[in-house]
């Protein structure tokens, strides 16, 4: 017998059990077979069909027990579901009970950031706005309730500190925020603080209201007469059925002001009970006609509070108040509203009414049937166009009918005016209440507001940029084609409004490298709670080796706008730009540092060469004959004028260096003129008793005086001389004319008769380098260029002007006194 541990272990129990008697039995014959083999050798031949026949009936066991084992594996599975779907039920029907109470309830479970909302916004929101707007608290609570608020949820959050708070928010209402650990999560849950209309005031476990603000809101909403005293005392509020009853007992007051209805010898009774208890405290008092009432009072945060309780039966009601008074009221309404009686006669209109359908007075009567309003608003054209207004007419008296508001289909009148009308039980007695609203200026806006949000989305998907916004629970809201293209993410993802950490996964699978990385930095952008954040923008290099700029940027509704810019070419543009410009600065460098050098070095061997040219000249090295002398002025002549170039490559060089400036000074303008023919002198001198240059000098007697600095004027002079000579014939005339202008300004004027204006004058003018010229011409740019740089440092201009027939005429404009010119630069 095997052991019962055995059965149950491997499922023999019952029938299986025979199948393992059967394997054991299989078992005993083989031993003996095997025993006898070792004497009796035709028992050898029986030895593999016991082997045989034991894995078979192994084979056979295994089998039974696998398809018992797949059976109750199948029906496990079959319940687990069945159970798992139950607890699927259970938690819809216990989040649908959480939706249709009036307060919203937030979830954070262990270890996540997204929240769950449970329950209707509207509860604590005004309508029309999302639940997730909840936790951007600036949107509805006042600054002082928002950030402690947020304190509160930020520690509950981190340290699992319960709290409880009441909040005011923007539109006035009193919301109560209760806050608690689940376990690693957190639970918020937000509830207006009021009272059903019959409710007694909720009181604390001390019998105190948390504080006056909330007993007010509350006592506002009671039913019954109800009132707050301060410390003293004295009556500091009451709710409108108090006022009502005091107008009714004859004692006018105020919301503010309110009277005492109670008398001042049961008061002072009331109040001495009142002291030695912290607990609600109830008298009965009489209050003249409105009869018998219970007081009831209780202490609140800074006073007290209470209401009065009627004794009489429902049958012994005294009568309400007139209501006269509403007359007054609905006539103030800016709203459009006319009440009719059960029999469809005219019992109450407003001039908004009348002035809506442009009713004339006396037409408009009390009393008047509907009908018969209807009839004359289709004789003026002013109802909705209908085929069968009968039908139409007959629809719309249905509403007497009615026993609750309906909003009825807008009226779409002839006069492109679209109307509101909202129809409601007059009461008990039967008729019906109608208010009317112009919804066209809403309906225009609100095609307005529709064709600019298409504009709006196709302006979106045309930018080059790529755009997410983000609402509070990190889910993406609103996106473009360029977002997909930069961060290669379906378009059909993108359009299920995914999670910030769906997004950050998805992309990590298209860019393995560091996409995944970069998102999840992002996020912290995202997912911040923190009502004082501020707007991030940065860069991102990507291991593609693409460049995106982005920018986080928070919205007024609590969502997050993310922007991305591709750089990456923009970027390449600067890094060889900045590349090209150092390499540029640092060729100008060497070629300062160049003419520098080159210009001292070329001054040491020329002065060699003048010096001898000189010592050639005298008669102390022996006489010269006439080709020996023409030949040592040629080397004198041309070592002056290459010793002119090195200064104009010097000057030139100083001034791209800013370290040219002007000494000005009172000078000679004759003076200078001589100084500058001394120089033409050297440069041209006589060759075989010729002349080579004829020049005729006519300075103006009259000039003013002549403020500047007097070596760059020479330097100005000669090079436009010397040039007018290069340009001009052997001998051929050369005219310098210096004469005053109005506006206390000197003209010099170089003429010659030369081949006229060339590009390369120009050039030379208006752009300062050397110039490639041919012959005696060579030269002639940088002698320009320095003229151009030294005019301009003195506050003048220069211009070129050709002659007729032929020659140039270079004009110097310059002012009289250069030193205020040389003070700018």
């Amino acid at each position: 017998m095997e052991p019962e541990h055995i059965r149950k272990r491997w499922g023999f129990a019952g029938q299986g059990a025979s199948a393992f008697s059967v394997f054991s039995t299989s078992a005993v014959f083989v031993t003996p077979a095997f025993a006898q083999a070792t004497t009796v050798s035709p028992m050898l031949n029986s030895a593999p069909l016991a082997i045989a026949l034991g894995a078979g009936g192994f084979a056979l066991i295994a089998l039974v027990v696998m398809r018992r084992v797949l059976r109750e594996g199948k029906a496990a599975r079959l319940l687990s579901a069945a159970q798992i779907a139950d607890l699927r039920a259970r938690v819809d029907e216990y989040e649908g009970l959480l939706a249709g109470t009036r307060e919203v309830t937030i979830v954070w479970r262990a270890g996540g950031d997204i929240p769950k909302f449970l329950g209707h916004p509207t509860a604590v929101l005004p309508i029309g706005r999302r639940a997730e707007s909840l936790l951007n608290f600036p949107t509805w609570l006042g600054e002082p309730h928002a950030a402690s608020l947020a304190r509160a949820v930020e520690a509950l959050r981190a340290n699992g500190q319960a709290f409880d708070l009441s909040l005011k928010a923007l539109d006035g209402r009193l919301i109560r925020t209760s806050g608690w650990a689940m376990g690693d999560g957190a639970v918020v849950r937000f509830r207006p603080a009021f009272l059903q209309p019959e409710a007694e005031p909720l009181i604390d476990g001390k019998g105190m209201i948390a504080d006056l603000a909330s007993a007010r809101a509350i006592l506002a909403l009671l039913s019954k007469p109800a009132f707050a005293r301060d410390g003293n005392n004295r009556l500091i509020f009451a709710n409108q059925h108090y006022l009502d009853l005091a107008r009714q007992l004859g004692k006018p007051c105020t919301e503010t002001k309110p009277a005492e209805l109670i008398p001042a010898d049961q008061l002072r009774t009331h109040f001495a009970a009142l002291a030695d208890t912290n607990k609600p405290i109830s008298m009965q008092v009489a209050l003249g006609s409105a009869g018998a009432f219970d007081l009831v009072e209780f202490p609140i945060s800074g006073g007290k509070a209470g209401y009065l309780r009627s004794k009489q039966r429902p049958d012994q009601a005294v009568p309400q108040p007139s209501l006269s008074h509403i007359t007054g009221i609905i006539d103030a309404l800016a709203t459009p509203i006319a009440i009719f009686a059960a029999d469809r006669s005219l019992v109450q209109f407003n001039r908004a009414y009348r002035d809506l359908w442009n009713l004339d007075e006396r037409f408009l009567k009390l009393g008047l049937d509907e009908r018969a309003i209807l009839d004359r608003l289709r004789t003026d054209n002013m109802l909705p166009a209908e085929s069968d207004y009968q039908a139409w007419r007959a629809r719309h008296l249905a509403s007497y009918g009615l026993k609750t508001p309906k909003e009825h289909e807008p009226w779409h009148l002839p006069d492109g005016r679209s109307i509101k009308v909202i129809s409601a039980p007059a009461g008990p007695e039967g008729g019906v209440i109608y208010v009317f609203e112009d919804i066209s200026e809403r309906l225009k806006l609100e095609s307005q507001n529709k064709a600019m949000t298409n504009v709006q989305r196709e302006t979106l998907n045309a930018l080059s940029e790529g755009v997410a916004v983000f609402g509070t629970n990190g889910r993406l809201t609103l996106s473009n084609p360029r977002l997909s293209a930069f961060w290669r993410l379906p378009t059909n993802e993108l359009g299920q409004h995914p999670h910030i950490d769906q997004i950050a996964e998805s992309v990590a699978r298209s860019m393995p490298a560091d996409g995944g990385a970069i998102w999840r930095d992002l996020k912290r952008g995202i997912i911040d709670l923190n009502p004082t954040r501020s707007d991030t923008t940065g860069r991102i290099n990507r291991a593609d080796g693409r460049l995106f700029d982005y920018a986080i940027t928070r919205l007024p509704d609590g969502q997050t706008m993310m922007t991305f810019v591709d750089v990456t070419e923009s970027a390449n543009y600067s890094r060889l730009l900045r590349e090209r410009n150092d390499a540029l600065v640092m060729a100008d460098r060497l070629k300062d540092a160049f003419v520098q050098n080159v210009s001292y070095e070329l001054r040491s061997p020329l002065t060699n060469i003048i010096g001898f040219a000189d010592l050639l000249a005298t008669s102390e090295v022996g006489p010269l004959n006439e080709r020996q002398r023409s030949y040592t002025d040629y080397i004198r002549a041309s070592s002056v004028t290459l010793g002119v170039l090195i200064d104009n490559i010097l000057d030139l060089a100083n001034v791209d260096a800013g370290i040219a400036h002007l000494h000005t000074e009172p000078v000679d303008i004759a003076t200078l003129v001589e100084k500058a023919k001394a120089g033409l002198a050297a440069t041209f001198p006589e060759v075989n008793g010729e002349r080579q240059l004829n020049l005729a000098v006519d300075i103006d007697p009259d000039l003013p005086a002549f403020v500047a600095d007097g070596t760059r004027i020479v330097q100005v002079l000669y090079n436009l001389l010397s040039n007018a000579a290069r340009f001009s014939e052997p001998g051929a005339e050369i005219r310098l004319s210096v004469e005053g202008r109005a506006h206390n300004r000197i003209l010099f004027v170089v003429d010659d008769f030369g081949p006229g204006v060339t590009e390369e004058m120009r050039t030379a003018i208006t752009e300062r380098g050397d110039t490639a010229m041919a012959g005696r011409q060579r030269g002639a740019g940088l002698g320009l260029a320095i003229v151009r740089t030294f005019v301009h440092m003195h506050g003048g201009t220069i211009s070129l002007e050709p002659r007729e027939p032929r020659g140039t005429r270079v004009i110097v404009n310059l002012p009289a006194d250069a030193s205020m010119a040389s003070a700018v630069e």
